[in-house]
Formats: C-alpha cells, sequence, structure tokens
C-alpha cells in the first residue's frame, strides 16, 4: 500500500512521463528524396500522436510532393511497422522500441524520460506518412477528430462497465465535463482531467466490480497478420479480491490465471516481466492499487510483456 506522499510522487512521474521523439517525412512523399527536415519534439507518454498531426503537417508542408493531402491521413510507423494510432505513446514505445524497461530500484526521479531509455533508443525515431494508409490494419481518423473522440470515449465507456457493472459514469458526465474531459486529454491537462477522472473511478459508490486490464503480448505473425510487430492482446474479467476470498488480486495471480505457461509463478517473473509506463511493475502489486494510481488516461491497466532469456 502508498503512502500518499508516494501516490502523489507516483502520479507526478507517470504525468511528467514524457518521450523524445524525431519523427522524418517518408521518403517516398518527399519532393527532396530523404532530405527533409526532421521534426523533434518531447511528447507525453499519456498522450496520442494524432494530436500532431496538424502541426506536422505545417512543418512539413514545403517537403511534401502532394502539399495538399490533408493532415487527418497521417498516419506513423517505426521500422515499416505502422503504429496504432488509438495507443497512448508510451505503449506504443514500451511494446516497440526495444528498451529495456527500468528497474523498480532504479532511482533518478526527477527526468522526466523513463529511466529505461537508453541512448541507442533516443530519440524515438518515427516515419510520417500522409499516403498509402494501411487500412488493413485500422480504421482511418476524419477531418473532424470525431473518429478519435469515439474510439477514447468508447475505451473509457468499457472500462467504466468493467468496473461498476455498468457505463452510466460516463454516460452520465454533464455535457460541460464530457467536453472537458476530451479537451483535457488533447492538451495534456492534468488539473481538468483528475476531477473528472475521479467521478468515474468510483461512480456508484460501491466496490470495484473488476479491473480493467489489458495485457500486451509479443506475437508472431500469421496468415491472416502477416505483417511484423503483431501483438495478441489478452484480456479477461479480473476481480479486485482472489475469487471466495479477501485477498487482494496481485498482479502476479492475474497474470498466473491469464497466461500459466509465460506466469507459472505468481510472485516472481520467470519467462517474461510485465511493464507499465516504461518500468518493470513488481509481481506483488495489487491491481485495485494499480488502477487507481497507474492507469492509463482512458482508465485502463495497458501492460506490455518483455520476455527474458
Amino acid at each position: 500500500m502508498t503512502s500518499q506522499r508516494q501516490s502523489i510522487s507516483l502520479q507526478d512521474a507517470i504525468w511528467g512521463g514524457s518521450v523524445p521523439l524525431e519523427i522524418q517525412l517518408s521518403p517516398e512523399e518527399c519532393r527532396t528524396y530523404d532530405k527533409s527536415d526532421p521534426y523533434f519534439i518531447q511528447y507525453p507518454r499519456l498522450s496520442y500522436l494524432p494530436f500532431l498531426l496538424p502541426r506536422l503537417h505545417g512543418f512539413f508542408t514545403p517537403f511534401l510532393i502532394h502539399p495538399d493531402v490533408a493532415h487527418h491521413v497521417g498516419w506513423f510507423s517505426y521500422e515499416d511497422v505502422p503504429l496504432k494510432w488509438h495507443y497512448p505513446l508510451g505503449l506504443l514505445y514500451d511494446l516497440f522500441s526495444g528498451a529495456p524497461p527500468a528497474q523498480v530500484n532504479d532511482s533518478d526521479k526527477d527526468d522526466h524520460t523513463s529511466p529505461s531509455q537508453q541512448p541507442s533508443t533516443l530519440p524515438w525515431r518515427l516515419t510520417l506518412h500522409f499516403t498509402d494508409w494501411p487500412g488493413d490494419q485500422f480504421v482511418q481518423p476524419d477531418a473532424e477528430g470525431k473518429v478519435l473522440h469515439d474510439a477514447f470515449i468508447n475505451s473509457v465507456k468499457e472500462a467504466d462497465f468493467l468496473r461498476n457493472g455498468t457505463a452510466k459514469g460516463i454516460m452520465s458526465l454533464s455535457k460541460d465535463d464530457s467536453t472537458q474531459l476530451w479537451n483535457a486529454v488533447q492538451e495534456h491537462n492534468r488539473s481538468v482531467f483528475d476531477p473528472i477522472f475521479q467521478k468515474l473511478l468510483y461512480a456508484q459508490g460501491a466496490p470495484l466490480r473488476h479491473i480493467p486490464l489489458k495485457i500486451y503480448l509479443p506475437s508472431s505473425p500469421t496468415a491472416s497478420e502477416p505483417s511484423t510487430g503483431h501483438l495478441r492482446v489478452v484480456q479477461s474479467l479480473i476481480t479486485p479480491f482472489l475469487q471466495g476470498t479477501k485477498e487482494p488480486q496481485t498482479l502476479g495471480t492475474a497474470l498466473h490465471a491469464l497466461l500459466p505457461t509465460l506466469f507459472p509463478s505468481r510472485r516472481t517473473p520467470i519467462l517474461a516481466r510485465p511493464v507499465l509506463h516504461g518500468a518493470v511493475v513488481p509481481m506483488s502489486s495489487q491491481v485495485e492499487g494499480l488502477l487507481q494510481e497507474v492507469a492509463y488516461l482512458d482508465g485502463w491497466l495497458h501492460v506490455g510483456l518483455v520476455m527474458m532469456g
């Protein structure tokens, strides 16, 4: 159980976490082949890459073969792997960059960049495309941003339903609160976001029913999905307490229940390590505590797995 001071410090670190990016225009779309200037930015881990598209379009317009292309058709790739636009940047970095995660005994608390990020992986070099949308992998956003908004809100609704057995929390927010919530996500505004999110966390004033938890497991390409960078997303109904007991559910017990082959031990990682916000998560961490302290902005615990050995 974390103290209030530790809780505040942890949340400060998560909201302050960022990844330095070097974004290069795809050579195939550049009028001066492979000669466009890169765009550098220190970007929040909790935020989403599509929010960058208007400014990136403006920056790269002089270099584009077709400068009249709409900004919302832009998409990002890393080493030829298209990046899912509805995943937070921090999750994408943890899953694809290859950077080793920070250990729990890492002591550098002041650096807003995760201690796991080594010089060889920073800045994270992404490629920006405005053509050849990978429609076989994900839906294209629209010019008004409605698709982005709806994808986020639907994820919030799903998390709300799992926590409380109903999505009345998000559905009963006032129009002003709903608008402010989305604006806070786009602007990375914690002071506006936190009070509204707290209304959702225990919307019914009752104990949590389930923990919104998704596990991201690297997977080999398949016939239906032959591309590299394929992920298997695992989720199930995870209760805050072990079934029929008052013993708190830990990340270790949840992972053992979901993936017993990968996690034969409930206490010690043997074949894979769980990573959240760039750091290895202790197997003894209680999942309800994690949800309260380190959930992503959509209310989910997005846990990546890094294979050992």
